[in-house]
C-alpha cells in the first residue's frame, strides 16, 4: 500500500525545474571555488559555507518540485535547519570583510542557538517512519492525494515547532538583515570620516549582499503569505539561481583576468620588470608639491602624477608609513593644521576654515582625523597649547 502511494507521485521536468537545477549546480560550483581559493580567509570561508548551505536547501526544493523526492523520502525536510543558517553566515562574511576580525565562537555562540534548537526539536521527525515523511511531503505538494497510514503510537509533538518554521525563518532573515545593514552603515560613516574618495570593493560587495538578504526576506514574506504550503518554493529557487549567476559575474569581473596590466599590456611589458617606487620618492613628491593640501588628493590621482600603478603606490605607503593612503595624507594635513591653529596669521579663520585650508572636504572629516591623530578635538588642542604660548 505504501509503495503504491509513492508510485502515484508524478514526476515533472520543465523549464522551471531546469532553471532550478542550474542554480543548484552553479551554487555548488561557487562554493567549491570559494573553499579552494580562500587560503584561510575566514570571510570567504563563511561565504562559501553560506552558498553551500543554499545549494543543499535548494537541491531539496528541486527534488520536491520535480517529484524525485519520492525516491529518497527518508531525506524529506532534512535541510530545514540549514535555512536558519543562511542569515548568520552571510552576516559572518560581512562582519569579517568590514571589521577585518574573525568570528569567535565564545563571543558569537548565540547565532547558532536557533538553527541548532530547531534541529534538535526535529530529531523525532528525522527518525520517523517513511509513512510520516510521505504524508509530510504529500501535505506540502499534493494535498489532494491519499495519505499513508501512520502507527497510532507515533508522537507528533515536534510539529509544534515545525508549524512555526516560516515565522522562525522570517525572524532570522529580518534580524540578520538589520545587523548586516548596521555594519554597512558603520562602514559608510567610517569612509566618510576618513575622507575616502572612493568606496572600496569590499564595501560595495557587502552593501549589495545586505540588500540581497533584504530582498530575500521580502520575497519569502510574500511567498509565505500567498502559499499555505510549499507550493511557492520554486519561486525562491529561481531567485537564488539569479543571485548565484550574479555573484559569479561579480567574482569574475573582480578577478585579475580582466586586469589591464595582466591582459591588455601582457605582451607590451613582456620581459620588463614591474615599475616600482620607493616610499622616500613618494614622500619627496608629496612634501615638495604640498600635494596633501589639495582637496583632490586620491590614490589614483597620485598614481597618475607619478606614472606608477596605484597598487605600487599603496604597497610602498603601507610598507614605509605603516598605514594606508588616507591615513598617510591625513597625518600630514594634521601637522599643518596644528601649526595653523596656533599661528596668529590664521587667527581670523574658524576651525572649520583651517580644516578646509589643509585639504579636508568637511568639518566632520577634519574633526575625526584630528581626534585620531592627536587624541584631542581641534578646540581642545588649542586650549591645551594656549597656556604654553
Amino acid at each position: 500500500m505504501l509503495n503504491d502511494l509513492i508510485e502515484q507521485i508524478p514526476i515533472r521536468h520543465n523549464l522551471t525545474s531546469s532553471f532550478m537545477l542550474l542554480g543548484v549546480v552553479q551554487n555548488l560550483f561557487l562554493s567549491i571555488v570559494l573553499f579552494t581559493k580562500s587560503k584561510g580567509n575566514l570571510p570567504l570561508i563563511y561565504l562559501g559555507l553560506l552558498i553551500f548551505f543554499g545549494a543543499i536547501v535548494f537541491l531539496d526544493t528541486y527534488l520536491c518540485y520535480t517529484g524525485l523526492m519520492k525516491y529518497i523520502l527518508v531525506l524529506n525536510d532534512s535541510t530545514e535547519a540549514l535555512v536558519l543558517l543562511i542569515g548568520p553566515f552571510l552576516y559572518f562574511s560581512i562582519y569579517g570583510f568590514l571589521k577585518r576580525t574573525s568570528i569567535s565562537f565564545k563571543k558569537h555562540w548565540w547565532h547558532f542557538v536557533l538553527p541548532l534548537g530547531y534541529f534538535i526539536s526535529q530529531i523525532p521527525f528525522y527518525l520517523a517512519p517513511i509513512s510520516v515523511k510521505l504524508n509530510a511531503y504529500l501535505g506540502a505538494y499534493y494535498s489532494k492525494m491519499e495519505t499513508a497510514t501512520v502507527p497510532e503510537s507515533f508522537n507528533y509533538n515536534y510539529h509544534f515547532i515545525k508549524d512555526i518554521l516560516d515565522w522562525l525563518i522570517l525572524f532570522s532573515l529580518l534580524l540578520y538583515t538589520l545587523l548586516s545593514l548596521k555594519l554597512v552603515r558603520e562602514e559608510w560613516f567610517r569612509n566618510l570620516n576618513n575622507n575616502a574618495e572612493k568606496k572600496s570593493s569590499k564595501y560595495i560587495f557587502t552593501r549589495n549582499s545586505a540588500i540581497i538578504l533584504c530582498a530575500f526576506f521580502l520575497l519569502l514574506f510574500l511567498i509565505f503569505y500567498i502559499f499555505d504550503d510549499d507550493g511557492g518554493d520554486h519561486y525562491i529557487s529561481i531567485f537564488q539561481t539569479i543571485v548565484a549567476f550574479s555573484t559569479t559575474y561579480i567574482i569574475i569581473t573582480e578577478s585579475r583576468f580582466f586586469d589591464k596590466s595582466w591582459v591588455a599590456d601582457k605582451y607590451e611589458t613582456l620581459g620588463k620588470p614591474i615599475k616600482e617606487i620607493a616610499f622616500t620618492d613618494i614622500e619627496k613628491f608629496v612634501d615638495v608639491e604640498c600635494y596633501y593640501l589639495s582637496k583632490n588628493t586620491s590614490l589614483n590621482d597620485l598614481a597618475n602624477l607619478l606614472n606608477i600603478h596605484p597598487n605600487q603606490i599603496s604597497k610602498s605607503i603601507n610598507s614605509g608609513f605603516g598605514s594606508n593612503f588616507n591615513h598617510y595624507i591625513n597625518s600630514k594635513r594634521i601637522v599643518v593644521a596644528k601649526e595653523r591653529l596656533v599661528d596668529p596669521q590664521y587667527n581670523k579663520l574658524t576651525i572649520e576654515a583651517i580644516g578646509d585650508s589643509v585639504g579636508f572636504k568637511s568639518k566632520s572629516a577634519f574633526y575625526n582625523a584630528f581626534k585620531i591623530q592627536t587624541g584631542y578635538s581641534p578646540s581642545q588642542y588649542v586650549k591645551s597649547i594656549s597656556p604654553k604660548l
